[in-house]
């Protein structure tokens, strides 16, 4: 193989992996955001529960009896 195909062949790779890495970099950002949506969320909700807790009296403690 001459030294010209072997340049060729490595630039061929190099821009593929590139093409890979910039996709691969897309994903991730884009499960962060959802990461950090779920994470607004659940805090949403928790806070919500901690105000009906407290609207209706019931301690975290206090757990209804299993068979209800």
């Amino acid at each position: 193989m001459s030294l010209e195909l072997r340049i060729t062949d490595l630039e061929s790779r190099q821009a593929f992996q590139d093409d890979n890495l910039l996709a691969l970099n897309d994903v991730v950002v884009a499960q962060q955001r959802t990461i950090d949506l779920l994470q607004q969320q659940m805090t949403a909700l928790i806070r919500r529960q901690e105000e009906l807790l407290g609207q209706f009296g019931i301690a975290e403690d206090e757990a209804p009896p299993p068979h209800y």
